[in-house]
């Protein structure tokens, strides 16, 4: 055992718990025996601290555990040694983004379920621990848990204030059982609230199938946009999914101005009814300000004045907000402004990128929604999850793409839209849920063509095979490129290097006709860039210090386009081939060339990504500003020089630049590569995607699907093993949860 001295906070909960002080007072190692773990409770706290130690667990988790092993002892009812390890380990399942431990799941593959022990972990106190969770739970069954925690005072079935529930087999952290709790009930109470839309022959029902016969023309057998507004008009709660490309944003535009179109007509006794509040909301910032670029288009589009209702392009909002700031988050606080004592004033409240949105957040947004309000969610259900607990659109989507619909909901959608849905997507014992979800399955933006629009796709059905890897090194896409060439396996040194050399220039080289005669609606379009295209856009302008501010802020924008041309995004966080080890990298390569004055620090050029949200600030996590160097400060003889300031784009949607201070800037990083979780709701116009020399279980299906779906025109693809590639494309990302079958009963 490490004779490693914790933290002082940690070191002391040790001492005031009663457990004995590391160092010779503790177990040795070698009398650490499952049976004696299993039966005896300091026992298990030290192999706790072992697998601490070796950073298999969090501290937080084996204080957990700690804590109630405390407090039962103080109580005079201690704890089974069990109870103490299922405790830790529900902490640890939580923290990796489950909102349950699945007890079934953890007997049948405990290092599957929980990921332990972790790949390539040599222990941070350079001693393995003795024993693996597998090691314990051979040796247990799901009755013996079942009745353990059937008997246990710190679990109950939710109808005691206990720090664990137990709901069949899935153990759970009382307050992430109550979120999973909140979002049934609020999805469940509007699924079954009547509408005058739920019925074929309403006013209501023929003025909404009025609007969609004026909003989509009838050039396609199956209109998946159409019926997507059909499904969500009639439910107070629904769901439209789809992959890239595929009209979310335009679809839910048109839902919008369908639904006022229906309020602004007169109701059945002939009184006209109020334009309806709608709200636009994202979880993050920059979701948020995708959003706001494109909607405001979409609404410009509208043919209002052919639509029933009276509408005006003020009746569809479109300025997007982050769901914190929509709330009324309160710093330090896990509880916002609006809740079910203080509701927001709204009808509608739309919510895009949804699968970035955790059970914590999801259960918020219920809580602060009026009990008449509608809730549309938009996102793409294959994408990664959330980064907190929790999949919830995942579970949403579980049977979207065979849609499940009933013969009612096909005869309501054939009445409404005039569209007759395919046999395929028609299920008798379709389920409440089903008939709120929505699929759209074409792709606009992917022509038939598309090399990443066919990566992406076989990638979504794992149907990844080596044809289509011989097509993407041969250079039979056109805006598709496996950088590294034809080899399967190159030198991880010399492949990092020219990692970095591909940043510099985007490589349009190892594209086919070097990047040129791609047309996008008929009109050129540019060739792949990397980091040379934006810096130079710094390094070549013509302003100095008597320049009017006005045209500080047009080069500000100009560069923070031209840095949306490219990105490189990791798999990894650490290690050479993640986000640490490929900043540093790239910034060196930059410097040899000339391109940014420095590679550490703050310099003119310096890209940053927000990582946490300040609201003093008006900053969101996933933000991103470049750095340059601006007339603000006077000289003694009152002429400006110049300093370093951080630009941002404005959060409300004007076009606009905040310039911060770096000295300002408290939680960020560099961004020539950023994690394809932190690239969740953006696009740009060439990504890379780099992939290490070796699996790990961070590598998953949804990880690699949502690295190629960020790329809008050009995609290179950069691995050191195309092993890698196919394996990473097996793995699944299953987060143990019960809200689908809460759903499933409604």
């Amino acid at each position: 055992m490490s004779t490693k001295k914790p933290s002082d906070l940690q070191y002391t909960l040790e001492l005031e718990a009663g457990y004995p002080e590391r160092g010779d007072a503790e177990p040795q190692n070698d009398l650490l025996t499952p049976q004696a773990v299993l039966g005896d409770a300091a026992a298990m706290m030290t192999l706790l601290a072992q697998w601490r130690d070796s950073d298999w667990l969090r501290a937080l988790d084996v204080e957990f555990a700690r804590f109630l092993g405390q407090l039962s002892h103080e109580q005079a009812q201690p704890l089974e040694p069990v109870l103490i390890l299922l405790s830790a380990l529900v902490s640890h399942q939580v923290g990796r983004g489950h909102v349950c431990l699945d007890l079934d799941a953890l007997l049948s593959d405990p290092r599957n379920t929980l990921a332990l022990p972790p790949e390539e972990s040599p222990g941070r106190s350079g001693v393995e621990p003795s024993l693996t969770p597998a090691d314990l739970t051979d040796r247990l069954s799901l009755d013996q848990l079942l009745s353990l925690t059937s008997e246990a005072h710190i679990v109950s079935e939710g109808s005691l204030t206990t720090p664990l529930i137990m709901a069949g087999s899935r153990l759970y952290l009382r307050r992430f059982w109550r979120y999973e709790q909140q979002i049934a009930a609020g999805i469940l109470a509007r699924l079954s609230a009547d509408s005058e839309l739920a019925h074929a022959d309403t006013k209501a029902t023929r003025t909404l199938s009025a609007a969609l016969s004026v909003l989509f023309s009838n050039t396609q057998a199956v209109d998946y946009q159409k019926l997507a507004c059909a499904l969500a008009a009639r439910n107070r709660f629904s769901v439209i999914t789809g992959g890239p490309g595929t009209g979310k944003t335009t679809t839910v535009v048109k839902l919008l101005a369908a639904l006022q179109s229906v309020a602004g007509s007169a109701g059945e006794d002939g009184k006209p009814s109020r334009k309806l509040r709608i709200r636009l909301a994202a979880p993050t910032g920059k979701a948020a300000a995708r959003l706001n670029e494109s909607i405001g288009g979409a609404v410009s589009r509208l043919p209002f004045e052919q639509l029933p209702g009276e509408l005006s392009q003020h009746d569809i909002p479109t300025q997007v907000t982050t769901l914190h700031r929509l709330l009324g988050s309160r710093p330090d606080s896990r509880r916002f402004r609006h809740n079910r004592d203080n509701p927001l004033l709204l009808d509608i409240l739309v919510i895009d990128e949804a699968s970035m949105v955790d059970v914590d957040l999801m259960a918020s947004v219920f809580e602060a929604l009026p009990d008449h309000a509608q809730l549309i969610l938009l996102g793409d259900k294959d994408q990664l999850a959330s980064v907190d607990a929790g999949a919830v659109l995942g579970e949403l989507c579980q049977r979207a793409s065979r849609g499940h619909y009933t013969q009612h909901t096909a005869r309501w959608l054939e009445q409404v839209t005039g569209t007759t849905l395919p046999d395929t997507l028609l299920d008798p014992q379709g389920q409440t849920l089903d008939q709120a979800v929505a699929m759209l399955r074409k792709s606009y933006r992917f022509g038939a063509h598309s090399g990443i629009g066919t990566l992406a796709e076989a990638v979504n059905t794992n149907t990844l095979d080596e044809p289509l890897l011989t097509a993407c090194r041969d250079q039979q896409f056109d805006d598709v490129s496996w950088v590294h060439g034809r080899s399967n396996h190159s030198e991880p040194e010399a492949l990092l290097e020219l990692i970095a050399r591909h940043a510099l220039s985007g490589s349009p080289e190892t594209f086919a006709k070097g990047g040129q005669g791609r047309q996008l609606n008929d009109h050129d379009l540019p060739p792949p860039v990397g980091y040379r295209h934006y810096l130079s856009r710094i390094n070549e302008h013509q302003l100095d210090s008597a320049s009017p501010r006005a045209d500080w802020d047009g080069l500000a924008l100009d560069v923070l386009e031209a840095f949306s041309d490219f990105q490189v995004l990791c798999a990894l966080r650490q290690g050479p081939w993640g986000v640490e080890g490929l900043n540093d990298r790239i910034a060196r390569e930059l410097l040899a060339h000339n391109l940014i004055p420095r590679a550490e620090g703050w310099y003119a050029g310096r890209p940053v990504l927000i990582t946490g949200n300040d609201y003093n600030l008006g900053l969101m996590n996933g933000d991103i500003g470049i750095t340059l160097a601006v007339p603000w400060d006077q000289d003694e003889q009152g002429n400006a020089k110049l300093a370093l300031r951080v630009a941002f784009p404005a959060s409300d949607g004007s076009g606009g630049i905040r310039w911060i201070s770096p000295s300002r800037l408290q939680q960020l990083e560099t961004v020539y590569a950023m994690t394809v979780h932190k690239s969740q709701g953006s696009e740009f116009t060439h990504t890379c995607l780099v992939l290490p020399d070796r699996l790990s279980p961070v590598m998953t299906r949804e990880l690699v699907y949502t690295g190629i779906t960020r790329a809008r025109h050009w995609f290179s693809l950069v691995t050191g093993d195309a092993g890698v590639f196919r394996d990473s494309v097996r793995q699944r990302v299953v987060r143990a949860s019960g809200l689908a079958q809460l759903l499933s009963k409604g």
